[in-house]
């Protein structure tokens, strides 16, 4: 049950990876590595189930922070840079 459970989840990793790499948009891409991070936090919990590891569930509680923070650091970059283009572009709307 637990292997039919992994490729599930392996399953699902592969289309948010291709959703990551197809777009269509920024916000699309962001998300899908938002997922891909999510479900390999999950992914690192069963292995810790299947073989009895529970130093495992360590390191999926700190891989799904570091993916939350990380998601957040890039949402704010593309924030702050759409709005300093578009302070450019009436900037420069203004001068011609």
């Amino acid at each position: 049950m637990y292997i039919i459970v992994s490729l599930a989840i392996l399953v699902t990793m592969a289309l948010a990876l291709v959703r990551a790499l197809l777009g269509p948009s920024v916000y699309d891409r962001v998300l899908a590595v938002n997922m891909f991070g999510t479900k390999t936090a999950l992914l690192l919990s069963v292995v810790a189930f299947l073989y009895g590891r529970p130093d495992f569930l360590d390191l999926a509680l700190a891989y799904a922070l570091i993916n939350f923070v990380g998601v957040l650091a890039v949402l704010e970059f593309i924030q702050k840079r759409s709005a300093t283009r578009e302070a450019e572009e009436s900037g420069s709307a203004g001068h011609d």
